[in-house]
C-alpha cells in the first residue's frame, strides 16, 4: 500500500453533544453510514466523551474510485479528535480503533509504503518508493467494491503478486517496481468496464512504465520515470478522455498534517 499526495481537508469543532457531518459534495452521504461519522462515534464512545463534534469534509479524493477516500477521512477524524480532545492515543491504539471501522483505516493513519496483511490491519514498514512520477485517472463510472470482490470470487485471477519480489524492487528502481506490479481484481472488473483498459493503454502509450487499476477500480494509476513525464501522460489522457478526473501525484511518506486553530 502506498500513500500519495492527494487528500481531503477535514475540519473538526467540538460542540455540546451529538455528531454533525457536512460535505462540499452531494456524492457522499452525510449520515451514520459515512465512515468519518462512524469514526467520530467510536472515538466518543471509547473515551466516554459527552461533548459532541461538528465535522466538515472538503473532498478532493474522487468518490467510489478505489482510492480509499472514505477510509482516509475516517483515519483523519480519529487523529484529529485525538488532538482536539487531548486523549493522547498511541498509533497502536488508534490503529485498533481504525481496524474496527475498515480494513484500510490503519494504513491511512500512518501512510507511507507498507506491506498490509491480515485484513489489512497488520502493517510492515517498507522502503520508500523510488523517485519518479505518478498519475491517477478516474473514469466517470463507479465500481462497487462488494461487486468487484464477488465477481473475483466467481472468476479468480491466475496471476498473483510476488510480495517478496516487490519488496526487493523497492530498493532497486521504479522500473523494477513496474515489472512486479499486478492487480488480481482486474480480471473480474475489466470485462465489465473496458474504459479502464482504455485508460491503461493510453497512459502506457504516452510514456508510463506501467498502468494498473487501483484497488477495486475504476481509477487507473500509472508510474513514470519523472514528474514531467507524468504531466505529459496526464495531459494526453485528458485530451483523449475529457470526462476523466486526472491527477499527477507524488508518493508520500506519511499521513496529512493536523493544524489546531484555537479561538
Amino acid at each position: 500500500m502506498q500513500s500519495v499526495g492527494l487528500m481531503d481537508t477535514i475540519r473538526l469543532e467540538s460542540g455540546k453533544d451529538g455528531i454533525s457531518l457536512s460535505l462540499d459534495t452531494g456524492e457522499v452521504s452525510a449520515d451514520a453510514s459515512n465512515l468519518a461519522y462512524q469514526a467520530a462515534r467510536m472515538f466518543l464512545d471509547t473515551h466516554g466523551i459527552k461533548q459532541g463534534v461538528a465535522i466538515h469534509i472538503q473532498k478532493r479524493i474522487p468518490v467510489a474510485a478505489g482510492l480509499a477516500g472514505g477510509s482516509t477521512d475516517a483515519a483523519a477524524v480519529l487523529r484529529g479528535m485525538d488532538a482536539l480532545f487531548g486523549t493522547g492515543m498511541t498509533s497502536l491504539e488508534l490503529g485498533r480503533l481504525g481496524a474496527e471501522i475498515g480494513s484500510d483505516v490503519p494504513f491511512c493513519l500512518v501512510g507511507g509504503t507498507m506491506l498490509a496483511t491480515g485484513r489489512g490491519e497488520i502493517l510492515r514498514r517498507l522502503p520508500d518508493m523510488p523517485g519518479g512520477g505518478g498519475v491517477l485517472a478516474k473514469p466517470p463510472e463507479r465500481v462497487s467494491t462488494a461487486w468487484a470482490y464477488r465477481s473475483y470470487d466467481e472468476r479468480p485471477s491466475p496471476a498473483h503478486p510476488d510480495n517478496q519480489a516487490m519488496i526487493a524492487a523497492l530498493t532497486d528502481s521504479l522500473q523494477a517496481v513496474a515489472i512486479q506490479a499486478v492487480n488480481v481484481l482486474e480480471a473480474a472488473v475489466l470485462p465489465a468496464y473496458p474504459i479502464i483498459d482504455e485508460y491503461k493503454r493510453c497512459l502506457i502509450g504516452h510514456g508510463a512504465l506501467m498502468a494498473l487499476m487501483s484497488g477495486s477500480g475504476p481509477t487507473v494509476f500509472a508510474l513514470t520515470e519523472s514528474e514531467n513525464l507524468a504531466h505529459e501522460a496526464a495531459q494526453a489522457l485528458k485530451a483523449e478522455y475529457p470526462a476523466a478526473a486526472v491527477f499527477v501525484v507524488p508518493a508520500t511518506s506519511g499521513p496529512g498534517t493536523i493544524r489546531r486553530q484555537d479561538s
